[in-house]
């Protein structure tokens, strides 16, 4: 049967909806009258990303499990309005449907609403170790898609059929556009760029890091420049420490063009979820990765490992409560990549090699036999 219509379920951050978009980027190419329907949470980011794809999307007011009591009757009530939200919307095309999920609380209503409706469900699970949400909803699966072989294990007793495709990356990685990036932030293309950044949402430890070793790059001045993302709470107070640098900088909350920033870069220095490294290794560029040092199974040290073993980046770790270190351990990577051409550029030829850029096509391929 060939189906028409796909929803994707998924959100929270931007790697639950990016990976989304590249499938559905792939399934347009071969599918141009496919209708395209995303679900996603309530958070601002997941708007801000899907607002400019052109695609069909509905925030959905579910929200992660919570056991406590005061929270446990909002929990339910709001999957229960959620899930009739997705029901009503795939039912009327329930026979010419699949419906993917990426993760994350948002992707859990519309996931069960398909299985009630008997229409076939994939996953895309890009991280190493699954998310809760994913790990319950691969029962209903009948494809589930994982960037690294560690995965498939902690799906082994599913009755799924698990592919080892990479992560889906959006087309733009495979030939990346500089100029817009170059233009807006006003780049100096004389001199090499250092890519600071946080994800979608930002992060306050790698901001608090990079200022408190902003004054150590002087020796750097007259050949390097600086582009910081900071995310939207803290632009402010890092665009301030950056009044009496030196160095060439450009202070921004958000940019949504990462394939063109990345193709800029000579290194970046940013988190290490899923999408985060497998854009680092697309785009060729020596990484320094900071995995967030709050998750209990290590999932983003875990993700960025493979990198490391790839040769394409290296590992700082985010010491927690101790910014004065974590920013000791940076500056100490930092200024040995910056100052060595010759191991930038064997590092992001090894990210490049490691990278696997038909993971979007070969997801949609098999999505669309569904």
């Amino acid at each position: 049967m060939k189906r028409s219509h796909y929803f994707f379920a998924g959100g929270g951050t931007g790697g639950h909806i990016y990976p989304a978009i590249a499938v559905a980027e792939q399934i347009r190419k071969v599918h141009s009258e496919a209708y395209i329907t995303f679900f996603c949470s309530e958070r601002t980011i997941d708007s801000q990303i899907l607002a400019k794809t052109g695609y069909e999307f509905f925030p959905l007011p579910a929200e992660s499990v919570s056991l406590r009591p005061d929270r446990l009757l909002v929990f339910v009530s709001k999957l229960v309005r959620s899930y009739r939200f997705a029901r009503d919307k795939i039912g009327p095309v329930a026979g010419r449907s699949v419906v993917i999920g990426t993760g994350g609380f948002a992707s859990a209503p519309a996931l069960l609403a398909a299985h009630r409706l008997k229409v076939p469900v994939a996953l895309i699970n890009v991280d190493i170790i699954p998310g809760r949400a994913n790990k319950f909803l691969a029962r209903f699966a009948k494809k589930i898609f994982v960037q690294f072989e560690d995965t498939a294990v902690h799906f082994s007793k599913t009755k799924a059929g698990v592919h080892v495709v990479g992560c889906p990356l959006r087309a733009d990685f495979e030939n990346p556009d500089s100029s817009r990036a170059v233009f807006e932030l006003e780049l100096d293309k004389n001199k090499k760029t250092l890519i600071v950044t946080g994800a979608s949402s930002g992060s306050m430890s790698i901001n608090d890091a990079l200022c408190a070793l902003t004054k150590d790059l002087e020796p750097f001045v007259d050949t390097w420049q600086i582009v910081h993302i900071t995310g939207k709470r803290d632009y402010q107070r890092v665009l301030t420490n950056y009044t009496d640098v030196g160095i060439g900088h450009n202070v921004i909350d958000y940019f949504d063009d990462m394939p063109g920033l990345l193709a800029c870069a000579d290194v970046v220095v940013g988190r290490a979820g899923a999408v985060s490294i497998a854009e680092y290794a697309a785009a060729g560029v020596a990484a320094i990765c900071m995995p967030y040092p709050y998750h209990k199974d290590r999932h983003q040290y875990l993700n960025a490992s493979k990198l490391v073993e790839a040769g394409g980046g290296v590992i700082v770790d985010d010491v927690v409560g101790d910014c004065e270190q974590t920013s000791k351990n940076l500056l100490r990577e930092l200024t040995a990549l910056m100052a060595d051409d010759e191991k930038r550029k064997k590092m992001g030829q090894k990210g490049r090699a490691w990278a696997r850029l038909d993971a979007a096509e070969k997801t949609a391929q098999a999505i669309m036999s569904l």
